[in-house]
């Protein structure tokens, strides 16, 4: 009896988080702009007053990066951060309805040359983000200014129809998506590279026994191998990418200079500079913007041991 009601309320669970979503996009793309971003301003100041444990942990983790923040900075900041995230929501709710115009128009990104001059020379491209804005939109510009498509992998969520609601909605913009499970991802994006296409994925967390261990505002974080590791595998041009909002509706972006293989070294350590390289860039975009680092989670190692707390 206990266990067919324990399946049984996470069973509702799974369908009422479905439903919700399912929610966002019919709805929310309908409302006009303005009160879709007044709607999802509103929520973020009634989840950040609420104090739960998302805020929290958002604001431990802002308190790493900007280790000198009071308290009243630190809740200013949360409170951005969570006006943040809630945009990325309601933009992600609507990106489906936007036209190519609307795409191109809401972001402007700098030295875009290190990207096209590197698919010009006939060389797979690599782009490395953290959770910094809304890369959705970033991917949706890319295939929409750009025209290039690109592969990308995306995490399975429970139930298994919201994690369908998100392969078909970035498919709709335009992205191949495979599935982070399964250990067929490495090789179809290393195909992919190989054939002079383009790789985006999101990288600044992995908690899994395959990270690679970066120092990263000051603590010890796990980031996932896999960039380096295609870069050093195809020969691919690995760019990080770092994205912010200024207080208008054009998100902005910069494609920053790219991660070198280093010329020595076996191949765990070439991954380990790498990724260093990589979380270094990170670091430099989430500290001119962390009002915009959607790091709802823990990430730092020291954060993951007290009492043996799962992340």
């Amino acid at each position: 009896m206990t266990g067919d009601s324990g399946k049984s309320g996470t069973g509702l669970r799974d369908r009422l988080t479905d439903g919700l979503y399912g929610l966002g996009w019919g709805a929310v793309k309908k409302l006009p702009e303005p009160a879709a971003r007044a709607l999802f301003r509103t929520l973020a100041d009634q989840v950040w007053k609420r104090r739960g444990k998302s805020v929290l942990r958002l604001e431990s983790n802002l308190a790493r990066v900007v280790p000198d923040a009071s308290p009243a900075r630190l809740a200013e900041l949360s409170k951005a951060g969570m006006r943040s995230y809630m945009r990325y929501w309601m933009e992600s709710f609507r990106l489906p309805t936007w036209s190519p115009e609307r795409i191109k128009a809401g972001i402007d990104v700098t030295d875009v040359h290190r990207l096209t001059d590197g698919l010009d020379s006939g060389r797979g491209v690599l782009l490395a983000l953290p959770h910094l804005g809304n890369w959705d939109l970033a991917g949706a510009w890319v295939t929409t200014d750009l025209k290039v498509p690109f592969t990308t992998v995306a995490e399975r969520l429970r139930p298994e129809s919201l994690y369908d609601r998100f392969v078909a909605y970035r498919e709709g913009l335009g992205m191949e998506v495979l599935p982070h499970t399964g250990g067929s991802a490495f090789g179809t994006l290393a195909r992919r590279l190989r054939d002079g296409g383009l790789v985006c994925l999101v990288a600044d967390r992995d908690l899994s026994a395959s990270g690679v261990e970066v120092t990263f505002f000051g603590g010890t974080a796990r980031m996932p191998a896999g960039p380096a590791l295609l870069a050093q595998q195809t020969g691919a041009l690995l760019l990080p990418v770092t994205l912010w909002y200024d207080g208008t509706p054009v998100m902005k972006a910069r494609i920053h200079p790219a991660v070198e293989v280093p010329p020595s070294g076996t191949r765990a350590e070439k991954t380990s500079v790498m990724t260093q390289a990589l979380a270094d860039a990170f670091a430099t975009g989430i500290a001119e913007h962390p009002e915009d680092w959607h790091m709802l989670q823990r990430l730092w190692l020291a954060d993951l041991e007290p009492r043996g707390e799962q992340p």
